[in-house]
């Protein structure tokens, strides 16, 4: 009886935590900040309860707070922990000498991202491209998991049902977007081949190339990513950047198996 009763405590919600999360995460994904009633609305919370999860975040330096406008914005104390869990990303240090390589044999931004919720990818390790062009991407940048090529490759392994697809699919904003039904087949093509490529449809003149990164049990939690200008970047090139890319991603889940990560 008591091993259930600890299998159920260590399922057991602590819904003050999950408010708190989901605040830094909203003031995090916020170009601007943001006042109490807006941020209660939007995560569904009441207003005094926002507040007082609010203050105690600005208390230990995770928000800031504008008292001229009475807004929130996401925190520099958010930094040091941002800074620790990179540095203590064993697929991040792997990762970076080898996007510098992409980077300098294509002419290529090369990105490695990785799931930090379930709609949310962050880049973990960033190289960028030599030439003139420089996609506006930092550490620690936010996408949605299911936008351009990487986001094809997280629908075609995903266990999510279409009308959840749809439902997220309808939020994601595109230079040019695709309908829904033309994704559908973008992602099953991106199964079938192992890799995607968005040639403008996310960003006019850009083409985005992504392979998928699986972890242990299968399940594709990072990806690969090359970014370059589409007039530079040649169909006839794909197929070697490709292949560039898949042998980085397998070169990492080698060197993760043998240390056991």
């Amino acid at each position: 009886m008591a091993e259930d009763d600890s299998k159920t405590s260590s399922k057991r919600q602590v819904p003050a935590v999950t408010r708190a999360i989901a605040i830094l995460r909203f003031l995090g994904r916020s170009p601007e900040p943001v006042g109490v009633n807006p941020i209660a609305r939007e995560l569904g919370l009441i207003p005094s309860t926002c507040l007082h999860i609010l203050r105690v975040l600005q208390d230990e330096g995770l928000v800031d707070f504008d008292s001229a406008t009475k807004r929130y914005s996401i925190g520099i104390g958010i930094l040091p922990l941002a800074r620790a869990a990179l540095q203590r990303n064993s697929f991040s240090a792997l990762v970076q000498p080898r996007l510098s390589s992409l980077s300098l044999e294509f002419g290529v931004t090369g990105i490695a991202t990785q799931l930090s919720e379930p709609s949310q990818m962050v880049v973990v390790a960033l190289s960028q491209s030599s030439m003139p062009f420089r996609l506006q991407v930092d550490l620690g940048s936010r996408f949605p998991a299911l936008i351009s090529a990487t986001g094809r490759l997280f629908a075609a392994y995903s266990d999510s049902p279409d009308a959840r697809l749809r439902e997220k699919f309808s939020r994601l904003v595109w230079d040019h977007p695709p309908s829904f039904e033309d994704w559908q087949a973008q992602v099953a093509e991106a199964k079938a081949q192992g890799f995607a490529v968005d040639q403008g449809v996310y960003i006019s003149g850009v083409t985005v190339v992504a392979v998928p990164v699986f972890g242990a049990d299968g399940r594709m939690i990072r990806s690969l990513v090359a970014i370059g200008i589409s007039e530079r970047l040649k169909d006839g090139e794909i197929p070697r950047l490709v292949r560039a890319m898949q042998q980085i991603r397998d070169e990492l889940q080698d060197s993760q198996i043998a240390m056991g990560a």
